[in-house]
């Protein structure tokens, strides 16, 4: 499953940061927001890199906005594998895309807590992070859709609905042995 996780969640987080990007790139020509560089000083921060007031490298920025895309896109997969998929799946994953970014922009000392926020500059992100988590959600679920249910699917078809009785799949039901 890890193997299968790994390929299926790079490709479903490649995917959603394309969806996502494209999205902004639209709201950019409609509302006329800049570029954000905060990917770029985020990745300088955490790699060491020599930070360039005033020039950003559209290198370093798209290398953190894919790769970090990408990366997190192997977590939503995992979701997927162990049956954990759909809207509410993708709901939860957005919050975990979201906090992604806070802790390493907080941490960094490149960003600011989200409530500090000009409110239209908080709704533009909370948007564009929804749509890559569910466009990420979307694709990772149809590739994990073709193993077959996951565990918690497969449990979940035992015993419909949440019961206090209902113990744990016999480990070879589990891992699909």
């Amino acid at each position: 499953m890890v193997g299968r996780a790994v390929w299926q969640g790079l490709l479903a987080g490649a995917a959603g940061v394309v969806v996502m990007t494209l999205g902004e790139k639209a709201e950019q020509r409609l509302t006329g927001r800049p570029d954000s560089h905060v990917p770029a000083r985020t990745l300088e921060r955490l790699a060491g890199l020599p930070e360039r007031p005033g020039r950003q490298s559209p290198l370093v920025n798209r290398v953190m906005h894919y790769g970090q895309g990408a990366l997190l896109g192997v977590l939503r997969s995992v979701m997927a594998q162990a049956g954990l998929r759909g809207p509410v799946a993708s709901a939860q994953f957005a919050v975990v895309r979201l906090t992604n970014d806070q802790i390493l922009e907080n941490a960094t000392g490149v960003g600011a807590p989200p409530q500090t926020w000009p409110r239209a500059e908080l709704v533009v992100d909370l948007l564009h992070k929804t749509v890559y988590a569910f466009a990420t959600g979307a694709v990772a679920d149809i590739l994990a859709a073709r193993s077959g249910p996951g565990p918690g699917q497969r449990h979940a078809a035992g015993r419909p609905a949440r019961r206090t009785d209902a113990g744990p799949l016999p480990r070879h039901q589990a891992y699909g042995r």
